[in-house]
């Protein structure tokens, strides 16, 4: 008779024979950069989340310094939009200034930037838009300048999550043409059109001003197109690739990390950090522990890395 329960007896065999660990080095902070102060503050949806001024990041990186975090990525929030999300690569734009700042600070810190037009287009779109369409092709060009950019400014690694079809192969061109072949590119190649987001449009001022994005996002109903969707990202130059969300698509998260050879992220989106923030509030849940299961899962799933908005109260129970 298999007796599974005799290697559970004791914390310390459990803890010998645990198939996986989570580590602080495993998660990446998301950060909200404001380029105007009077958009700094608290995110109501998002507690414990703020959107903090470009020109005063020391409280934020003295505590994530402290406490161990490895990684970050950053979100702009622009003083300013334009039709054509002209902010996006704009050289000494909030995103470039608080890579510069960051790099200042804290110069091993590997800093993330997500590449998207969303936060800087007027209309809340991921690209540029005619007659009520998102054009594709007329979108690369703006994506890859934004890549630029942040390259130049110092960014570690390049985000793109606009899911433009061709923007991989895009930026990667336009990185190397400029001379930053080293610069990695994490391509949110897995991204569904999710309910999830709401919060983070909320946070990052980015929600569209008509429509939806269905036409660009992926259909959360399909499977098999996500492994197409990340072949072809890897096709392009992809480095690393993100599946978001990371809660409602694990299923995804494990045949990627199964099929294809290069590290998974996955992304532990902002509804399910409300979520959770939500039901702890009202006492209905631990939070500690259903946030660590929630971030083990997804280590068991396949992911070497986690986006997650939990990231700094994570890596306070780490290291306690």
């Amino acid at each position: 008779m298999l007796r599974g329960r005799r290697l559970r007896r004791s914390t310390a065999l459990r803890e010998m024979l645990r198939e996986h660990t989570l580590r602080i080095e495993d998660l990446i902070c998301p950060l909200f950069i404001a380029e105007d102060e009077s958009a700094a503050g608290p995110v109501p949806s998002m507690p414990g989340v703020k959107r903090h001024f470009v020109g005063r990041l020391d409280g934020v990186l003295d505590e994530i310094a402290c406490l161990g975090l490895r990684g970050v990525i950053l979100f702009g929030i622009p003083a300013r939009k334009d039709a054509c999300g002209s902010g996006a690569s704009d050289p000494d734009g909030v995103v470039c200034r608080a890579i510069r700042a960051i790099k200042a600070r804290l110069p091993e810190l590997v800093v993330i930037a997500d590449v998207c037009l969303c936060e800087y287009t007027d209309h809340g779109h991921c690209g540029l838009v005619r007659d009520g369409q998102i054009l594709n092709d007329e979108t690369l060009p703006a994506l890859a300048a934004a890549a630029v950019a942040y390259a130049r400014a110092g960014a570690d690694i390049v985000a793109p999550s606009d899911m433009m079809d061709g923007r991989v192969a895009a930026i990667r061109a336009a990185l190397d043409a400029a001379g930053l072949a080293e610069t990695p590119i994490m391509a949110y190649s897995a991204k569904a059109a999710s309910a999830y987001y709401g919060p983070f449009r909320d946070a990052a001022a980015s929600a569209p001003g008509f429509g939806d994005r269905r036409t660009y996002q992926m259909d959360g109903a399909n499977g098999r197109e996500a492994m197409r969707e990340i072949a072809a990202d890897i096709a392009e130059g992809a480095d690393l690739v993100i599946v978001k969300p990371a809660l409602a698509y694990m299923d995804v998260l494990k045949e990627a990390a199964r099929r294809f050879d290069v590290p998974m992220v996955a992304y532990n989106v902002s509804g399910e950090y409300a979520m959770v923030k939500a039901a702890a509030a009202n006492g209905w849940i631990d939070e500690r522990r259903v946030v660590l299961e929630n971030l083990l899962g997804f280590k068991r799933a396949g992911a070497q890395l986690i986006i997650s908005y939990h990231a700094p109260d994570v890596a306070r129970w780490l290291g306690a």
